[in-house]
Parts: structure tokens; C-alpha cells; sequence
């Protein structure tokens, strides 16, 4: 294996393709980490000879049954691997597992290798990093500033790239922090999307496995092979992966407002997000400033009442028996939780109910949110000074996130003036993962930071799937169901996945219907009129009944006819709507009607205002 040979997943199977051994890359993924010889990454190796052993046993290279053969990949030491300890960082605590966890378990049998245990905060409870009775990580980049938490180890092995990808966890940020500390990817899936069977909790309501890797590509791949809805997790749900999407025109990006972006007299910080922002709308994005006062707002609440009473439910027995045998740090947060009571517990619930009502019509405003991954930079000294006010405050953009229901990636962005890492993270509701990362993908493709401190080049993007699997039907959308418009979401919390913008046959009329709420379009067939700018997207079949359910009369589904033959389900209009209904066919389409009538209304006001 070459030295300085990348472990990205598309490089290694084309390695493996061309008989390199999957023994051969477990023995380099343990020189690498023996050559840079950093004590805090690891808490617990698997034997090299299991591990040899494990590649040996994969069969023939057959990336379509085991879509990672041959991966190494590290875990997070609060996550069972069978026949490691979990200590979740705190000796006292440990167990050896005797099975894998859900979620390891399935990315074994999709041919990933593990080949150890990562160091932690001490029980997922901070965002530092050097919060461990071990040696902590060195931050990848700068041994200086702290790695990140709580998934140090794992965050360091992927930026060192020691490993493809490596298993964190997330309740607070501590999948996206150290990804921003490190110059890597953080994926922070949809709660419930990954199992949590055989993960020790922080907050079992709120937590959830994490991704870290170099590329968005094989974050989301790895996140694909994982994604099996457990029965057994009482907190999971059935989100499943979809395909890697084609990035939607039109996006509506919703971003922190100049008065409440906060980076702490971070100037240089404030610049990094600005060209972030500069990036996503030369991609095609509309940014659209909100007030985000209530975020922030929903973010103070975490670690108070109910949320802090479940850190203290996990280690109340050992806290009880040997206070000592926890790490100060994070005794001083937890502890506090014993003087709260059932009533303050549901006093939290409801505000944060009330809060979650208030970010309602923000949220309804765009498809995603923007933020900077983090507000600035800390050094261990200063963490060594004060433990506590810099974790907090490198919580900023992360802590109302797993509150709030919302699923997020952590992407690294052209590197500051200074040179520490960019980063941003893109938030979005539940379900809504494969759209978080087409965006992710195209904004890392065109920033190409460097990856982590490899070294590497960013590869290229692998090519989206460009029509629909068998259990996908294709279906046009005409109008207010087009990415960025007020009705996308119905397709995208279905699993809807965006494949192309295309154009009817000619043979079609568009109209601007009548009434109130949501403008919506009529399309209607006939040899008179021309051809109509669509979408097309892959829904799952299994959500088409549920799609249905939500188109009122006059609309309805039919097969269109694209300007290439090809024939597609998409929403047609009873003849008898149109009647009373404006014909907008000249336009060519219900995006361009809509910029015309408001440049139409922009200049009446402007007219109107000049003339009194």
C-alpha cells in the first residue's frame, strides 16, 4: 500500500479491484497510527491478527453485495464492539461487550473492518475533547487547540487518515465540533435513523450515532450502510438512507442575521462564514436572513432540567458508590441534576414545546439552515483555565440541534486567513439527509479544503444516480412542489430524492389558478400549447399513497410526456379549473410566471411610492 495512498472508499475498492489485499490495508492503517504516535487517539486496539483476519475472511472483492469491503474504520469507545471494553471513557465504568452494537454489526456485514476503540469526553458530556482520564487526542491540525468533543478520537483518526471513516455520537454537537476542529465531514443523522442498541447514552431521547470522514461521499455511504431500522431501539424510527440526490435549483438557505451571529469577537471566524455564504449562492442558493434568538434560545436548555437529569440517570449508580471515579469536569456538570425534580423536568418540556412553535414559521421560510460549525477557536490552555465557559460557547450552533428534530452535516470550507479549518454546517428536518448532503457534496466540491491533515486531494464526487431504483417512481413536479418553493417539503420528507429539471413534449398549457393560499399551477394537455419546465424526482413507491393524500381536487396525478420521450407520472389539472384561471404558458414555466409577477409588483410599489 502506498504511504501516502488516500483510504476514501471509491480509491481503496479501485485498489482492491486491482488486487491490492484488504490485509494489506488493515497492516498500513496500523503503521499509520504507530508512526504518528499519538497515545490519546485510542483507548483499545482490536488484535491485529483478528483484524488481518477479519479482511482475509471478506470472500471475492464484491463491492455490490458489500458496499464497504475492505473499509478500516474506527468507534467511538461508548459504542459496543464485541470483545473490547466500553469504558465511555471512565475505567470505573467499564464492561467487555459481548456483542456488537445495531449499528456496528451492519457495517461489518456491509465489509467494513474495525480496528479499535476512540477516546472521549468522559460519557459524550462535552465538546472539548480533553475531558478523559486518558491522555486526550492532539488536535489533527494545531496540538494546541483542543481536538473537539466529545468524539475526539474519532474525529483525529479520520483527519490523520488512519481510517475511512470512524463512528462518533451527538447530542450536543459532539459529531460536528471536532469535524470542524479537524477539517473534516460530521454527519449527524436524522434521530432514530441509526440504532442506538449497544451505545452507552447521554441523553437517550436526544443522542444518536455520528459520521466522520474526509469526503461527504463516503460519510453518506457509510451512513447508507448503517441506516436498518431497529426494533429493538424503543427511540428508533424508519428513516432509511435514500441515494445521494442531484442538488435542487432554487434552494432557500436560511442564515443567522447580522445582528445575531455570534462568534465571540472572532473576526476572522465572521469572515470564513461570509465566504461560506459567498460559496452556497454561487451554487445557485437564495439565502434568507432569520432572527436567531429563539435557536439560540432552545439551545441554552440542554443542559438544564429533563435533559440533564438523563445525564445523571446514566451514571447516577457510580456517582452514588464513587463520586471520585468520575472525571471532575464532568461530575461539575452533571451533578447539579440531583437537586431537580419531576416538576422542573416537565417545566422544560413545555417551554421547549413553546420554543419549538416559535421556530415553526422560520423553519416553513426555507428548506435548510446555514450556520457556522463553530464560533471560534479554544486552545487546551484556555480550556485549562476555564473547563466550562468555552464549552459552552463552542456549543453556539450545535446544542438546539437534536432538540429541535433536525438532522445536520458538518462541512469543511475553504480554510480561514489564518489557516485554521473552515467550516459550516447545513441543518434540515427530520428525513431530510440525502438533501443535507447533495448540498454538502456541492459545496465541498467547490471549495476543495483540504482534507483534514492528509493531505489528500479532494476526489471527485461520485456520480448521482440519474433515474429512479426500481422501488422509486419517477414524478415531475410542475409548481409550488419545485425545490425552494412552499410545497417541496411534501416530496422531501417522503424520501424524495431530486433527479433533474427537464421539459414536457410541447403540447402542454399552464395555468395560474384561482384562490387563496398557496399559488399553485394547473397543467393541462393540449396540442395548442408548449413545452413546460419540470422536476423530475424520485419518490419512493412506498410513499406514494401518502404523496396522494395530500393533492386536493383540481389536481391530480397523470403520465407526462418529457421533450426526450420518456414518460413520467406528474400532476395534471382538471380542464374545468382553467376555466376561470389565468394561462401563463408563455412563460415557460411556473418558476419564471413567479419572478415576473414580482418583478411585476416590485415596480407597481416602486411606481406607486414615486408617485406620492
Amino acid at each position: 500500500m502506498a504511504l501516502n495512498q488516500s483510504f476514501n472508499i471509491a480509491a481503496l475498492h479501485e485498489a482492491y479491484a486491482g488486487g491490492l489485499s484488504p490485509a494489506a490495508v488493515i497492516a498500513e492503517a496500523f503503521r499509520r497510527l504507530e508512526a504518528l504516535d499519538d497515545p490519546g487517539i485510542f483507548l483499545h486496539l482490536v488484535e491485529r491478527e483478528a483484524a488481518l483476519a477479519e479482511a482475509s475472511d471478506l470472500g471475492p472483492f464484491d463491492p455490490a453485495a458489500k458496499p464497504l469491503w475492505g473499509v478500516p474504520f474506527a468507534i467511538k469507545d461508548n459504542i459496543d464492539l464485541a470483545g473490547c471494553p466500553t469504558t465511555a471513557a471512565c475505567p470505573d465504568f467499564s464492561y467487555r461487550a459481548q456483542a456488537d452494537a445495531f449499528t456496528v454489526a451492519a457495517l461489518r456485514r456491509a465489509g467494513a473492518i474495525p480496528i479499535g476503540k476512540t477516546n472521549l469526553d468522559q460519557f459524550a458530556t462535552g465538546l472539548v475533547g480533553v475531558r478523559t482520564p486518558y491522555p486526550a487526542p492532539l488536535n489533527a491540525l494545531d496540538p494546541a487547540i483542543v481536538p473537539g468533543g466529545s468524539s475526539a478520537g474519532s474525529a483525529v483518526a479520520v483527519a490523520q487518515g488512519i481510517v475511512s471513516f470512524a463512528l462518533g455520537t451527538d447530542t450536543a454537537g459532539s459529531g460536528r465540533v471536532p469535524a470542524a476542529l479537524n477539517g473534516i465531514v460530521g454527519l449527524k443523522p436524522t434521530l432514530g435513523a441509526l440504532s442506538n442498541s449497544g451505545v452507552v447514552p447521554a441523553c437517550r431521547t436526544l443522542d444518536t450515532i455520528s459520521i466522520f470522514a474526509l469526503s461527504v461521499d463516503d460519510a453518506f455511504a457509510a451512513f447508507r450502510c448503517a441506516a436498518f431500522y431497529d426494533p429493538a431501539d424503543a427511540y428508533a424510527r424508519p428513516f432509511p438512507a435514500p441515494l445521494l440526490p442531484s442538488l435542487p435549483p432554487g434552494l432557500r438557505l436560511g442564515v443567522p442575521d447580522e445582528k445575531t451571529r455570534r462568534f465571540f469577537g472572532d473576526d476572522v471566524q465572521a469572515a470564513s462564514f461570509a465566504t461560506a455564504l459567498e460559496d452556497l449562492a454561487a451554487l445557485g442558493a437564495e439565502l434568507v436572513e432569520l432572527d436567531f434568538t429563539v435557536f439560540y434560545d432552545v439551545a441554552e436548555m440542554l443542559y438544564e432540567g429533563a435533559w440533564l437529569a438523563e445525564r445523571y440517570t446514566v451514571i447516577e449508580d457510580l456517582l452514588q458508590r464513587d463520586p471520585e471515579a468520575i472525571h471532575p469536569v464532568t461530575r461539575r456538570v452533571i451533578e447539579p441534576a440531583r437537586k431537580l425534580s419531576a416538576a422542573d423536568a416537565f417545566r422544560g418540556l413545555y417551554r421547549l414545546q413553546e420554543l419549538k412553535r416559535q421556530v415553526e414559521p422560520l423553519l416553513a421560510k426555507v428548506d435548510q439552515l446555514v450556520v457556522p460549525t463553530i464560533p471560534t477557536f479554544y486552545s487546551v490552555a484556555e480550556l485549562e483555565a476555564d473547563p466550562l465557559g468555552p464549552n459552552a460557547r463552542l456549543g453556539t450552533y450545535t446544542n438546539f440541534v437534536n432538540l429541535l428534530d433536525l438532522c445536520a452535516l458538518a462541512v469543511p470550507v475553504a480554510p480561514r486567513s489564518d489557516g485554521r479549518p473552515g467550516s459550516v454546517t447545513l441543518l434540515a428536518p427530520a428525513g431530510q439527509d440525502g438533501a443535507v448532503a447533495a448540498l454538502g457534496r456541492a459545496l465541498q466540491q467547490r471549495c476543495a479544503p483540504p482534507q483534514g491533515a492528509t493531505g489528500w486531494p479532494l476526489p471527485p464526487p461520485e456520480a448521482a444516480a440519474p433515474a429512479p431504483r426500481s422501488d422509486e417512481l419517477a414524478v415531475a413536479a410542475v409548481g409550488a412542489h419545485m425545490s425552494g418553493l412552499p410545497l417541496n417539503h411534501e416530496l422531501t420528507r417522503l424520501g424524495a430524492r431530486f433527479l433533474r429539471r427537464a421539459q414536457t413534449a410541447a403540447g402542454y398549457r399552464l395555468f395560474s389558478l384561482p384562490g387563496g393560499g398557496v399559488a399553485r399551477p394547473g397543467l393541462l394537455r393540449d396540442t395548442s400549447g408548449g413545452a413546460i419546465e419540470v422536476e423530475v424526482w424520485a419518490l419512493p413507491k412506498a410513499q406514494f399513497g401518502s404523496f396522494m393524500d395530500g393533492i386536493p381536487s383540481p389536481l391530480g396525478i397523470g403520465t407526462l410526456t418529457l421533450e426526450d420521450g420518456t414518460e413520467v407520472k406528474g400532476f395534471l389539472c382538471e380542464a374545468c379549473a382553467t376555466e376561470d384561471a389565468e394561462d401563463v404558458t408563455r412563460f415557460g414555466g411556473w418558476r419564471t410566471f413567479l419572478t415576473a409577477q414580482a418583478n411585476t409588483q416590485q415596480a407597481n410599489k416602486e411606481s406607486d411610492h414615486a408617485t406620492t
